[in-house]
């Protein structure tokens, strides 16, 4: 009777620690992310590298990337199974998909898909209507008032401006303040409303649907160094039926991992982190980082290990 005990006793143990244990297993599951990239006008070849070295070693992410065929080369092999992944962070600007991959990128996008919108990536495709639906807002490639209005900020007040004029532009590589415009998302709650990123180029006049769902960090853009003289959407959600899309205009690439300031910004990191962790799931867990930047100072991981 003893021994029985002492068996059902070791049962009853062993299944508590089971389902005891199953809700932080669950947490500590990976999203799955994948990056895509191969061409752009800016250099892929470092940038790809960065944020997959972000990604990776947040421990949040597992990570794949798949890179395009060379400009001009055979686009049919380049058929990505987006259904795999929760995020699908889009670093590329060049040649147009093949049809079928392009309707598989539709379909991920309107069945709920997670979508990071990063940098040039919504320089891409201008004559691809429902690709310009998903940034919301995009610049160059002939892009002009036939592409949508102009989108900027008067007294803090989002405008629509319909006038004449070419899609994107911005001025000289700088530090700049950001401004938050939502302090309740998901994205930005407990994030400084103000604070200092690192040198990068601020991206104005962009212009295209403007279906923008919640505005999260703006900039003025100095037009003492080039910029338009406005304040100007920088990082927001986008409202396109199920998906969730985090679109950050922040983190032009530099010449190499190690010189890199806009993607080493603690601030950039935090906010990719935290929007593709949102695009994935809907929610964000993470807390803010001790070296996040302040409203006076920036905060660079030189040092960080994604660098070694």
């Amino acid at each position: 009777m003893q021994k029985l005990f002492k068996f059902s006793l070791a049962i009853l143990l062993s299944l508590v620690s089971f389902f005891t244990t199953q809700p932080s297993m669950a947490r500590s599951k990976k999203m799955k992310a994948l990056i895509l990239s191969g061409q752009n006008n800016h250099n892929w070849q470092v940038s790809h590298r960065a944020l997959r070295l972000i990604l990776d070693q947040s421990g949040l992410f597992q990570v794949d990337t798949i890179l395009t065929p060379a400009k001009g080369g055979d686009m049919s092999k380049f058929n990505p199974n987006f259904e795999e992944y929760d995020v699908v962070v889009l670093d590329y600007n060049g040649d147009r998909w093949s049809k079928p991959t392009e309707e598989a990128f539709i379909e991920y996008a309107r069945r709920g898909g997670g979508i990071v919108v990063y940098h040039a990536a919504d320089n891409a495709f201008a004559q691809w209507e429902e690709f310009n639906k998903i940034i919301a807002l995009g610049g160059w490639e002939g892009r002009n008032e036939k592409s949508g209005p102009y989108y900027y900020l008067i007294n803090g007040i989002g405008v629509l401006d319909n006038g004449a004029g070419a899609g994107g532009s911005h001025g000289a590589q700088r530090q700049y303040p950001m401004h938050c415009r939502n302090r309740k998302h998901p994205i930005t709650k407990d994030l400084p409303d103000n604070w200092l990123h690192a040198r990068d180029e601020m991206y104005d006049r962009m212009r295209g649907p403007a279906n923008i769902k919640d505005l999260l960090y703006s900039g003025y853009a100095d037009p003492k160094t080039g910029g338009s003289g406005r304040e100007e959407p920088l990082v927001f959600t986008v409202d396109y039926g199920k998906a969730r899309i985090f679109h950050i205009m922040l983190g032009h690439c530099g010449e190499s991992l190690a010189n890199n300031p806009a993607m080493q910004c603690a601030g950039f990191q935090t906010l990719l982190l935290r929007g593709a962790e949102w695009a994935a799931t809907g929610k964000v867990k993470q807390d803010v980082p001790a070296d996040f930047p302040t409203a006076k100072s920036t905060s660079m991981r030189r040092g960080y290990k994604i660098l070694q």
